[in-house]
């Protein structure tokens, strides 16, 4: 039967151990001058060679050939351990073996001496799959084991074991294999077994493994499966049917770039590849999560859970890319995401929102062009005198109640007129340009409201904003005080936000800009032309 890679090419001594110089180093130390411990945890993260270095160690222990180099590898010893025959060399997997009573006999196991060897290994695999009972079971004699004999427990998940099980072992950290150090083991392999593979299949492949020295080997394992002797970048693509961090760093590059074609044929490229497309947005949001990441940690690898070199990637199209963006961009592909469980057609919501993240500008359909030279008239938008001190109403105390109510209602008849009077004398569309204009300035998905909203009638205590869809109209209301606070400031009073659809617009909606420049015009005795 046939061998898989990552086991037939499997190290067998220190030397041909990929990528954990720093515990090779204190190893073969310990080993040299014999002052091994009796209790080591290996952690890591998946297919960094844990279970492989607690092997090679324990033929270290058990080593007969020459001293200074222990273990050979070569002596029957080592073969037997790597054969899996060394009766001194237990391997216990603790996700099928998690109970007290398993531990029980474990620790009966322990009082009996080695039978062939020097020092008796026990390698529990998973050690964090066991139960708290175990755990409790296991603490005296991992803390004092007898004579010659050596515990090795090896977990992916090492936040999960008890710190009394953590105070008696002696911890190594597993650190994710380098892409340069996998792409010359791959290529020293494939030498040996006579495979021909260009340097960008082996890059993929390192890049798509993330630091796990056996996802690579099944990864080239697939690729070689086939029978052919050349492998090329194309067959690791179409082999790996998924995207990696490099399709996804590719995507969000274009979508920032607001390159709508290339982003809908790459798309198209992910899903004749075989990519599913909800899996695919919970990639790119994981993506997106990691740009964030990067923005405020200095070293995110743990957290991001993926190699130096990925984190180098992510890190550069960090520094590119501003907050928002990437706020803009979690928010609309999670939405996408929720929509898509109920929809049959998911690929097509995903490709709507990539067109809404590469065009802000056209999501309302509604299309407004302003000169330069119209921007620069804002000088001529009436100011009110809000920063004079208010008139305070000084009632005649000879006068009656009903005759106060009179006076009150011609005031307030007469600011309604003298309002009317004054608001024809303002351009909405440079007063709201000058809102929005400002507003960008502190978000930058003020774009919205360049082409989705319109400014259509300015009363004594509030505004009104048209919207061109739903959502724009859902960004107004968000931004409310932001608006409210912009208005004031141009317009010179305080105003309250009241907006619609255009279907919904109120009664009293503005003259057209023809009808207010015919009455401009009459009025002051001007020829007003719109262009």
């Amino acid at each position: 039967m046939y061998t898989a890679l990552y086991r037939s090419f499997r190290p067998e001594t220190f030397d041909r151990l990929l990528g954990q110089e720093h515990i090779v180093k204190i190893l073969k130390n310990q080993i040299q001058t014999g002052t091994t411990g009796h209790a080591y945890l290996f952690c890591g993260t998946r297919g960094t060679g844990k279970t492989t270095t607690a092997r090679i160690l324990a033929k270290g222990m058990n080593c007969i050939g020459r001293e200074e180099s222990r273990p050979c590898g070569t002596c029957a010893h080592c073969i037997g351990i790597k054969e899996g025959t060394f009766i001194d060399v237990v391997e216990i997997d603790a996700a099928s073996n998690n109970g007290v009573d398993n531990i029980r006999e474990l620790r009966e196991s322990v009082k009996y001496p080695p039978a062939v060897g020097r020092c008796k290994v026990y390698i529990i695999d998973e050690v964090h799959m066991l139960s708290t009972g175990a755990f409790n079971a296991l603490l005296k004699t991992l803390e004092e084991p007898p004579d010659n004999v050596m515990f090795i427990l090896a977990t992916t998940e090492v936040q999960k074991l008890p710190a009394t099980i953590l105070s008696r072992c002696l911890r190594l950290d597993f650190k994710r294999v380098a892409e340069t150090v996998l792409r010359q083991g791959m290529r020293d392999i494939c030498l040996e077994i006579d495979v021909k593979i260009s340097d960008a299949a082996l890059g993929l492949i390192a890049s798509n493994a993330d630091g796990s020295v056996r996802d690579g080997l099944s990864l080239l394992d697939q690729c070689i499966s086939s029978g052919e002797k050349t492998v090329s970048r194309e067959t690791v693509i179409e082999i790996l049917g998924t995207a990696g961090e490099e399709t996804l760093i590719e995507m969000t590059e274009l979508i920032f770039e607001r390159k709508t074609s290339e982003a809908l044929i790459l798309l198209n490229q992910i899903v004749s590849d075989g990519k599913d497309i909800r899996q695919f947005m919970k990639d790119w949001i994981s993506h997106f999560r990691n740009l964030l990441m990067t923005k405020y940690i200095q070293n995110p690898e743990d957290i991001l859970n993926m190699s130096a070199e990925n984190v180098g990637r992510i890190r550069t199209q960090s520094g590119l890319v501003d907050l928002e963006f990437i706020d803009d961009c979690i928010m609309k592909l999670s939405q996408t995401l929720s929509d898509a469980k109920w929809s049959t057609q998911p690929r097509v919501l995903l490709e709507l929102t990539m067109i809404r993240l590469t065009n802000p500008l056209q999501v309302g359909g509604t299309v407004l062009i302003q000169s330069k030279k119209a921007v620069g008239i804002q000088t001529a938008v009436f100011q009110n005198d809000s920063h004079r001190s208010k008139e305070k109403e000084v009632f005649d105390p000879c006068t009656t109640p009903k005759e106060r109510n009179m006076e009150s209602v011609i005031q307030n008849k007469s600011r309604e007129e003298n309002l009317q009077q004054k608001s024809g004398l303002l351009d909405y569309d440079i007063v709201w340009h000058a809102v929005f204009e400002e507003g960008e300035a502190q978000r930058g998905s003020f774009n919205l409201l360049r082409l989705g909203t319109k400014l259509t009638s300015v009363g004594e205590n509030q505004f009104y904003v048209e919207a061109a869809s739903e959502m724009i109209l859902d960004y107004v209301k968000e931004n409310a005080s932001v608006l409210e606070m912009l208005m004031e400031k141009h317009v010179g009073r305080k105003l309250r936000l009241d907006c619609g659809m255009e279907s919904q617009r109120p009664a009293d909606s503005n003259k057209s800009a023809e009808e207010l420049a015919n009455e401009i015009g009459n009025k002051f005795g001007l020829q007003i032309d719109i262009q």
